[in-house]
């Protein structure tokens, strides 16, 4: 997970110097970006049903050969469309390896999903902190291309070499289902798709993933728009430079909180979760309207922030394996992933959009998203999934001849 993440979180660092390179301008070079995203996103649930019927090792393999690949062809591409073919390469590696990983979380900790869960996503989120300086000093001194082929080889490596340590858990695990908010029944994704609370968890992980999507493909032009990238800041007593620390703080801090959360969610429930979590982001985004041009001010609040976002990657997919049960979890939770690619849609048209009216639209908005899944989370989600667990008890127990609609499981 964590040999993948530059896939995602180091291309910010690429983008300007690719747009000096050939002047294709920022929202046609985002395409990429969103190209990249959506293919990682939306073959997610083939690739889970990979997992489910063959194991997690043989997946991830093939996606670390496609991740060397697809950063290889980045170093070489002369064209707008080499460049979204390298996207699509790497979004299919990346999603094998994403997909993959936090799935099999899901199956073997099944009484501890939302750390599991987390502490599998901090690598993707935290995976990047390591090497964001490293690549912003090959791209300045070797060119933007030497480092997508040095760092794309090695990080295809990495994940090859790991894969072979992936394996599938154990039935004994799949089955149990010891809590209350837990199904005892694995629903296929035939019948996930049939229940409601699916998609309403679905629109909020749109709702909160496009604002942050937004940001991390365009933090590093961000920072310079508002003239704080190459501002010096002290920090705990370190002088550095504003806008390569924030990408580097963000990283930390986005892994820390997935994590943090998960666990945090296991024990006083996943919407209350989601809730603290959103609302601390939706004031973070407020806060970085207000004073997002001070660099201290932009690296602090831009980190807090990120420190509440990264967990819809650990919350959602948790929230999922306890309301639709183990077995078929991998592509269960790639079919809820999807909705990571449905947000990435916007990444082009927001850049376009900042050009024009300036990045505080483009916060507010996000600040909205927030606020909205915030509420969703206490006053939907919450009573539907309440409802959810008494149909299945009511069904296992033999006391209802039949669940309400949409909500009939099957039997593993």
């Amino acid at each position: 997970m964590a040999a993948v993440a530059n896939l995602q979180y180091g291309w910010t660092l690429f983008v300007d110097p690719i747009d000096s390179k050939f002047h294709w301008g920022r929202p046609a070079i985002q395409w990429a970006f969103t190209l990249f995203v959506f293919i990682e996103t939306w073959l997610v649930p083939v690739e889970g049903y990979l997992v489910d019927r063959f194991g997690p090792r043989v997946v991830v393999i093939g996606g670390g050969i496609l991740v060397a690949i697809a950063w290889s062809l980045n170093s070489m591409a002369s064209s707008l469309a080499m460049l979204y073919l390298a996207a699509a390469v790497g979004g299919v590696g990346t999603g094998a390896v994403y997909g993959t990983c936090v799935g099999n979380a899901l199956k073997w900790f099944p009484t501890r999903r939302g750390l599991a869960a987390g502490i599998t996503a901090a690598g993707f989120g935290v995976g990047a902190a390591v090497t964001i300086a490293p690549i912003s000093t090959m791209i300045n001194s070797s060119g933007y291309q030497h480092a997508f082929l040095f760092f794309g080889l090695l990080q295809g490596l990495i994940v090859f070499v790991a894969a072979w340590g992936l394996l599938l858990a154990p039935p004994s695990l799949i089955a149990l289902a010891p809590k209350k908010s837990q199904s005892p029944i694995s629903f296929t994704p035939v019948e996930v798709l049939s229940t409601p609370v699916f998609y309403v968890m679905y629109v909020m992980f749109v709702l909160v993933a496009a604002g942050g999507l937004v940001l991390i493909a365009n933090m590093a032009p961000m920072a310079k728009d508002l003239k704080v990238a190459n501002a010096t800041v002290d920090v705990l007593g370190m002088s550095v430079v504003a806008g390569t620390f924030a990408i580097k703080a963000q990283r930390i801090f986005d892994g820390i909180g997935r994590p943090f959360f998960g666990w945090v969610s296991d024990h006083i429930g996943r919407e209350n979760t989601m809730a603290i979590a959103f609302l601390t982001g939706a004031a973070a985004l407020l806060m970085m309207t207000q004073f997002g041009t001070s660099p201290l001010a932009f690296v602090l609040v831009s980190t807090l922030y990120f420190a509440v976002f990264g967990e819809i990657y650990s919350l959602f997919p948790a929230t999922q394996g306890d309301t639709f049960g183990a077995r078929y979890a991998a592509a269960n939770a790639g079919m809820l992933y999807t909705a990571k690619g449905t947000a990435t849609v916007l990444v082009p048209f927001a850049t376009a959009l900042a050009a024009a009216q300036g990045w505080n639209t483009i916060l507010t908005i996000a600040m909205c998203g927030n606020l909205v899944a915030a509420a969703l989370a206490l006053l939907v989600m919450k009573p539907m999934r309440v409802k959810h667990f008494e149909a299945i008890r009511a069904r296992t127990a033999g006391t209802a001849a039949a669940p309400p609609p949409g909500t009939a499981p099957s039997t593993i």
